[in-house]
């Protein structure tokens, strides 16, 4: 959505958290006597301190109306325009839209706005990483390049003083790309895995919004995609744009992507070979904690799929004796990893409610009582920190790979693997 559209209409920002407000210090900056709306199924009491303040002083100049609390999506049918941020979900929106109203996304404004070249990342595992490598390549090449996204900052707050010459690695969820009706000049697609399907009404509706990373693509355009992804590799068969294709294991496809985006912007191998020996893995992937006790631990709280604990065990091989699992329910299918679990002989699995006890049932129903690894149900991980020291033996692994979101015990993915590591180093010191 064009900058101009927005001048004369209604606009409800739609979810306060952090891509909200930058949208909304970016709006006041462009229309700085437009009254905009703000929603979120917050209360205003529990929203974080520095959007309380933002709020306030928005609210003094009398430029802001909120919508919070359980009611606040009744305010939809007031506005033209909903900027929605990606935490909230479409199909709950759907039921209180009007035909002539439009809903739109910071990720889309950005990209019908921005003068410059946007690098975009999706996939529903690698793409921190992905997207952090890059950007490292680039600065090393000389390249002005911004980190913004998920794991840069929200893009709005780059929009106001964007130039030409700036190139913008942008790391893309589906929920950033859902909107979109125009893709970037470079798309980097890295795998499609069964993922937030609680978020969309099916699958399908997950594919096609990943898909648009390279949907509206020109014949000019790049897309770098990895051939051994079967729904990435489909997807990349109808696009009419320049294709690259890698392959290799999951724990490489990072680095293949970015040394393929280096060359793109004729940077010296050199310097693209200096960054990749530098480059640390950012923390929660496949991380190695240490050795404690003769034994090894791995903290792979970010894998919240089957798919990826199931990649994470084939990287580590039949060392593993005991596995960490479990967490939020997104109704998954884990007949695969118990498979796994079961061919690579793993002793000991661990887990944490809900998705710990249907992974167990699926063990149960496969082996129907013969030869079943010894099985903990946990609540708290300095407990499960404490079986795994008591049942891994030395010279073997303990892998904390959740296969599940970590909402419900843990506030997020990054407690939970901060919680795992400490317990390892505190309890590996004691004998």
């Amino acid at each position: 959505m064009y900058l101009n559209e927005l001048k004369d209409k209604r606009i409800l920002i739609l979810g306060f958290g952090r891509e909200g407000t930058d949208t909304l210090k970016f709006l006041r900056r462009i229309f700085p006597k437009k009254i905009f709306g703000v929603g979120d199924r917050l209360e205003f009491k529990s929203l974080d301190k520095p959007v309380q303040i933002l709020l306030r002083k928005t609210l003094a100049g009398k430029k802001v109306k909120l919508h919070l609390g359980k009611n606040y999506l009744l305010a939809l049918k007031k506005y033209n325009i909903i900027i929605k941020s990606p935490g909230v979900p479409l199909k709950i929106i759907k039921p209180y839209l009007k035909k002539r109203q439009k809903v739109t996304s910071q990720t889309e404004i950005f990209f019908e706005n921005c003068p410059g070249k946007i690098v975009g990342i999706t996939g529903t595992k690698g793409k921190s990483t992905t997207s952090s490598l890059i950007y490292k390549i680039l600065k090393e090449g000389g390249v002005s390049a911004k980190l913004i996204g998920n794991i840069g900052k929200p893009a709005l707050s780059y929009l106001w003083k964007a130039k030409e010459k700036d190139v913008f690695v942008y790391e893309l969820s589906s929920h950033q790309l859902q909107f979109i009706k125009k893709s970037p000049q470079i798309a980097v697609f890295l795998n499609i895995f069964p993922e937030h399907l609680d978020y969309y009404e099916n699958f399908k509706d997950y594919i096609k919004a990943k898909s648009n990373i390279t949907r509206y693509q020109s014949k000019n355009d790049f897309l770098i995609y990895n051939f051994g992804n079967k729904l990435v590799r489909e997807i990349a068969k109808k696009s009419k744009v320049k294709k690259i294709a890698f392959g290799g294991k999951y724990y490489q496809q990072d680095f293949k992507a970015a040394e393929i985006i280096g060359k793109l912007f004729k940077i010296p191998k050199k310097k693209i070979l200096k960054v990749i020996k530098k480059f640390k893995r950012l923390p929660h992937r496949l991380e190695f904690v240490g050795k404690f006790r003769g034994i090894k631990f791995y903290n792979d709280s970010l894998s919240t799929i089957p798919e990826t604990t199931i990649l994470a065990m084939e990287t580590l091989g039949k060392n593993i004796q005991t596995i960490i699992l479990g967490g939020f329910d997104r109704k998954q299918n884990f007949k695969k990893l118990v498979k796994k679990i079961l061919n690579n002989k793993i002793k000991t699995v661990i887990s944490f409610p809900a998705t710990g006890e249907r992974i167990w049932r699926d063990v149960l129903a496969l082996t129907k009582g013969k030869k079943i690894p010894k099985y903990f149900l946990v609540q708290k991980m300095v407990d499960a920190v404490k079986i795994a020291y008591q049942y891994t033996e030395k010279g073997k692994i303990c892998l904390l790979s959740p296969a599940s979101p970590s909402f419900g015990i843990f506030k997020d993915y990054k407690e939970r693997g901060n919680l795992f590591k400490q317990y390892v180093k505190r309890y590996g010191k004691e004998l």
